[in-house]
């Protein structure tokens, strides 16, 4: 379960603007503010259900957009590069060098 909300807190920051912002709110609330969907039908003044089915319907089109556009994807894929470059950098022998290369890819971390 944790996994899953991870993956979707993270397809949430990458595709939230193509949501609507009854979805973002929806999502923002159960996912982001761990609000039960009880709590988010009664601020709404809607059954628990309709607040489950938006979620779901969300949750598919947040995994589309993922399908098709690979954002998370290709993010993890770049946090791992920099990892393997961190590593590297830090077997450098020379120390002047090495801290050259770590000030390089803090700022390339800091582009995400």
């Amino acid at each position: 379960m944790l996994e899953k909300t991870t993956r979707m807190n993270y397809l949430f920051d990458f595709y939230q603007s193509l949501l609507t912002p009854k979805q973002r709110s929806y999502m923002s609330l159960y996912y982001l503010d761990d609000h039960s969907l009880g709590e988010i039908a009664e601020e709404y003044n809607i059954s628990r259900q309709a607040v489950y089915d938006n979620i779901k319907r969300t949750e598919q089109m947040l995994e589309q957009y993922e399908e098709k556009l690979l954002l998370f994807q290709k993010f993890q894929e770049r946090q791992s590069l920099l990892q393997q470059l961190k590593d590297e950098a830090e077997k450098v022998d020379d120390t002047s060098n090495a801290k050259s290369l770590l000030v390089l890819i803090d700022s390339l971390e800091k582009l995400d």
